[in-house]
């Protein structure tokens, strides 16, 4: 009875220690995986922008990428010459806000 119950115990700590150093070395890894994401290229610059960011992607126009078949969206955080509207009078635009 005396043997089983050591059996037990050592394979418990066995299986606890190969468990708890399976988990450091995943986070070790994912740690080493870590990239910095380039967010120059067209595909976050454009006006039209494909939602998964797929490389060289972006429009200026509504469309689809090219790389996944998605519908683009508007890039909100897209800059355009001349959206300042400067030269102009703010006051008095009928139908738009600015």
């Amino acid at each position: 009875m005396k043997n089983i119950f050591f059996n037990l115990i050592v394979i418990s700590s066995f299986s606890l220690s190969i468990t708890s150093c399976g988990n450091k070395s995943k986070s070790s890894i994912n740690d080493a995986q870590t990239e910095v994401v380039d967010k120059t290229g067209k595909e976050y610059t454009s006006a039209y922008v494909c939602p998964m960011h797929c490389k060289d992607s972006g429009s200026d126009k509504v469309g689809t990428c090219p790389v996944c078949k998605m519908d683009y969206v508007v890039n909100k955080n897209h800059e355009h010459e001349g959206d300042n509207h400067e030269g102009h009078d703010h006051d008095n635009h009928d139908g738009h806000n600015h």
